[in-house]
């Protein structure tokens, strides 16, 4: 599970990383697709890439498998035991199977959608069913409150327990907590901004109005700070990239 654990990290980081250098792109005007499918693509292009598109995608599973042994056994650390803990952990299983099955359909030649089909298709899906209104509405609930929840923790800089501090040194130490907290609170606003359009297509039982990531970045640059705002967003992403690749060195597992 440790090498699970790291491996599945490094597997994160290096997606955000490329997520945020598409999004950067984008904000200067260039093309590109700013999610996990639009960043895999990227690499699967350059020489040896569909190695390091396959290494990405078992590294994701690696982080989904330990993420389902924290949520069966317990996580390390304070009150891992805990039943909200575990089953946060669950979620995040749930999460991680879905992203590393979405890397690996790239890795073998099928394609894969991008993130705002998929998020349309799930929504459209979802409004179907019956109450299906208030269950899309629900979930716009959740992410927002996940992205604020993600934000905050990251102000608080909470993840400072979950490092190895002792091996550590103070440049290193000062260098991740900058890290952690810019990337955290650029990826919760992030969750928080496609929170707010799945409750819009909720509000108005329209699947177009739920965004994917790479439509979520984009929708920064519409606002009155421009590209500039998107910017700013995306480097932050791949600071949050640089800071699960410290992860992978560093965090208590």
């Amino acid at each position: 599970m440790d090498a699970a654990a790291r491996w599945g990290l490094g597997a994160r980081g290096v997606i955000y990383v490329l997520v945020g250098l598409l999004a950067l792109q984008i904000a200067f005007g260039g093309g590109g697709q700013a999610d996990q499918t639009g960043a895999v693509r990227e690499v699967a292009k350059e020489p040896f890439g569909a190695v390091v598109v396959w290494a990405i995608g078992l590294g994701l599973v690696g982080m989904a498998l330990w993420r389902l042994s924290e949520a069966l056994f317990g996580a390390s650390g304070r009150d891992g035991d805990r039943a909200s803990k575990r089953a946060v952990s669950g979620v995040r299983f749930a999460i991680y199977t879905f992203l590393a099955f979405s890397v690996l359909k790239v890795a073998v030649g099928s394609g894969g959608s991008s993130s705002n089909q998929q998020s349309q298709d799930f929504t459209a899906r979802a409004l179907e069913l019956p109450a299906g209104r208030w269950l899309v509405g629900l979930a716009g609930v959740v992410v927002l409150a996940t992205g604020l929840y993600i934000a905050v923790q990251g102000l608080r800089k909470t993840f400072r327990e979950e490092l190895k501090l002792g091996q550590m040194s103070r440049r290193q130490r000062k260098i991740v907590e900058f890290l952690g907290l810019v990337g955290s609170v650029c990826r919760g606003t992030v969750f928080a901004a496609a929170g707010i359009f799945v409750l819009q297509a909720a509000l108005a039982a329209d699947a177009d109005q739920a965004k994917g990531l790479d439509q979520t970045l984009r929708s920064f640059a519409d606002t009155p700070a421009g590209p500039w705002l998107l910017a700013a967003i995306a480097l932050g992403l791949a600071l949050f990239g640089a800071f699960s690749l410290a992860l992978a060195r560093w965090r208590k597992v």
